[in-house]
């Protein structure tokens, strides 16, 4: 059975990249270098969607995408064609896999944990926590509330509609789950003025000098 949210997907993925062309360019390309950068060996992109992260994918990475959506999945199968890109593409939820224990040397997630409901926060990161090797990172681009009375207020305009098409949410607390889930903290930067945050975590190594 399909769950509300991969209903939601299913139904707007054919509009996806026309709904998100403005922000794309303005504001979520140039940033998607940083989220790869340094990475190397096996990455899981997770909350694929259309690919829109394909272009960035460092040389020589072997890259697997997962989504909740396989329509969202098909649209992203046509893009790595015509990239002429070759990635594995699975329909998963993220906070329940089947890939084995530390199968991947570092995890991107862009967007995903707007859209992910705040019970459903931590039991993806600890998925994530698991399926990355002791020592990887996970990078996550994620929207926040901005500081800035005028910006606050756009977005709070903009939250029914992001609600309805998408799912989404500026309040997610992402950074706090991310300790919740036993992940290293590392940074969190702002790329886009205060509203587009970067944030690194790490896989905790037992092995690793204190």
């Amino acid at each position: 059975m399909t769950s509300p949210l991969e209903r939601k997907y299913n139904r707007v993925a054919r509009f996806y990249d026309v709904l998100d062309r403005g922000f794309e360019r303005r504001r979520y390309r140039p940033i998607r270098p940083r989220l790869f950068h340094g990475l190397t060996g096996r990455i899981l992109d997770a909350g694929v969607g259309t690919g829109c992260n394909m272009p960035f994918y460092p040389a020589g990475a072997s890259v697997t995408g997962v989504d909740l959506s396989q329509a969202m999945l098909k649209r992203a199968e046509h893009r790595q064609h015509a990239l002429g890109l070759t990635v594995e593409l699975r329909h998963a939820d993220i906070r329940k896999t089947d890939f084995s224990n530390g199968t991947f040397d570092a995890a991107v997630a862009t967007f995903l944990f707007c859209v992910l409901a705040p019970p459903d926060q931590t039991p993806a990161l600890i998925e994530l926590k698991r399926i990355v090797r002791p020592g990887g990172e996970i990078r996550l681009l994620e929207y926040v509330y901005s500081a800035r009375l005028v910006c606050r207020l756009i977005q709070r305009l903009w939250l029914p509609w992001m609600k309805f098409a998408y799912g989404a949410g500026f309040d997610r607390e992402t950074t706090r789950h991310v300790r919740e889930a036993g992940l290293i903290l590392v940074n969190e930067t702002f790329v886009y003025a205060d509203m587009i945050k970067m944030i690194v975590a790490r896989v905790p190594d037992p092995g690793a000098p204190a």
